[in-house]
């Protein structure tokens, strides 16, 4: 009994679980913050526009637009779920996959599909005394300045692919 004093513990313990409000160690910030990821941040918001503006008209009488659709909504899915898995790092999870070549082709593809769509849209807007003029020419618009960033990131993803873009220790994203 003399030495139980000694054995106690007096420290009390919680059930509450501790709350953490720091970004996870997953995200890539630097992902955020890099030429690449801001070229797809904006492909994501200017590719929301393209789709968007069309599915505010009456497109379905126009049947270029349909393409026009089809290819933006799947670009903009695309671009999505590229982000996430840029952003989260789920690219370390398969290293087997060569990024870089992935993302390059991810990346002409995009433009090449997006540049028929923007053909198809400059061709089929309608004449000024057509209610939906205005949506349809915007939607053009934003049709080329999509098309152009996605040929920016596929410059960008070209010359990470080649290894031209920084050195092996500078560089954070497979972009």
């Amino acid at each position: 009994m003399a030495d139980f004093p000694g054995k106690v513990s007096t420290q009390t313990s919680s059930n509450e679980p501790q709350r953490n409000y720091e970004v996870p160690a997953m995200v890539d910030m630097d992902f955020i913050k890099s030429v690449p990821g801001i070229l797809l941040f904006t492909e994501i918001i200017v590719g929301l526009l393209v789709w968007a503006l069309i599915a505010s008209t009456s497109y379905t009488s126009i049947p270029a637009y349909g393409w026009v659709m089809f290819v933006s909504v799947t670009l903009w899915l695309l671009s999505i779920a590229l982000f996430v898995v840029l952003l989260l790092r789920f690219y370390q999870s398969l290293p087997s996959v060569p990024w870089p070549l992935v993302l390059m082709v991810f990346y002409v593809v995009a433009a090449v599909l997006y540049i028929t769509a923007f053909l198809a849209d400059a061709v089929s807007v309608p004449p000024q005394w057509y209610l939906w003029h205005g949506h349809l020419g915007a939607s053009a618009f934003f049709a080329i300045v999509v098309t152009l960033l996605y040929g920016a990131s596929s410059y960008f993803a070209y010359l990470d692919w080649r290894g031209e873009g920084q050195n092996a220790a500078g560089s954070t994203v497979p972009v």
